[in-house]
This record gives structure tokens, sequence and C-alpha cells, in this order.
């Protein structure tokens, strides 16, 4: 029986790029995580051999990258060398093969963050501010005591 390929997804963030092989009830699964590519392979439930060779866009760090097997995916978390730096595609040569696609349901554009985050916390330091502001106390003079009109009464 003929190798065939995994339908993989893929996204990136700032650390990472992660994929995930979309293989149900998978046996025998091997993840080769090396500096410039990944080598993935498997058998899938009705046993046909799946086998993905991917050749990275930029070197990544392959000591801190792992993977994660489910019932229907295997998930691999591949730490990039060049942190904050996007990746335009997943694959060195700018050829997207057909079993290979973006997953759009975890994608974000993530390389203008910074500025959103910044803006948080310039929001967040004003509101502590206006909590923080030292005003004087509320007059209480307008408040009636009734403990001493029931006593003045008796």
């Amino acid at each position: 029986m003929a190798r065939q390929h995994a339908q993989t997804l893929w996204y990136d963030r700032p650390k990472y790029v992660f994929m995930r092989f979309c293989v149900e009830d998978s046996t025998d699964v091997h993840v080769l995580i090396e500096d410039h590519r990944i080598v993935f392979s498997c058998k899938n439930g009705d046993g046909v051999e799946l086998y993905n060779e991917i050749e990275f866009y930029a070197k990544v760090n392959s000591k801190d990258s792992q993977d994660k097997r489910s019932g229907r995916s295997i998930t691999c978390f591949v730490r990039k060398w060049k942190e904050n730096l996007a990746w335009p595609r997943l694959t060195k040569e700018d050829i997207k093969p057909v079993w290979l696609s973006v997953d759009y349901d975890n994608w974000r554009d993530w390389e203008g963050d910074e500025e959103v985050e910044l803006a948080q916390v310039e929001h967040y330091a004003e509101l502590l501010n206006k909590v923080s502001t030292k005003r004087p106390p509320p007059a209480m003079d307008d408040l009636d005591d009734d403990s001493d009109s029931a006593d003045a009464t008796s």
C-alpha cells in the first residue's frame, strides 16, 4: 500500500509555529523535529501509512519543541529560532502542497499586538490613577442621626 500525506493545518504565533496533523485513531506515531525540518509518520485507523516531511521557512529550536497526540490529531508546538518574526508560509519553498492549509480557526494577526497591549496597559494605569487619587472625604453633616433624636424625645 502506498504512503499518503496527512492533512496538515498550521498557524503562526510570535514564539511558536503550530502544526496539526489530522489523523483519527493514529498508531505507530513518529515525530522528528529538527532545526530545519519536521518528519511525521503514522498509520490511521484503516491501517494506511501516512508520511509528511516539511522543510521549514526558517530555523527552529528543535530542543524546545514538542508534540501532543489526541484521538483525532497530532499537534506540534515548534519553537521559532527568531521570535517575533512572522512566517508568511510554513515551507521553505514558495510552493503550497495540497495537503497543507492555514488553520484559520486559530490564525491571528499578531504583528500589531504590541500596540494594542500597550494601549490596554495605559488604559489600566489611567483607571488606577482615578481610583487612587486622594480626595477629601464626603461631608456627612446632612445625615440624620436617629439615635440622638430618639434620646431627645424620651
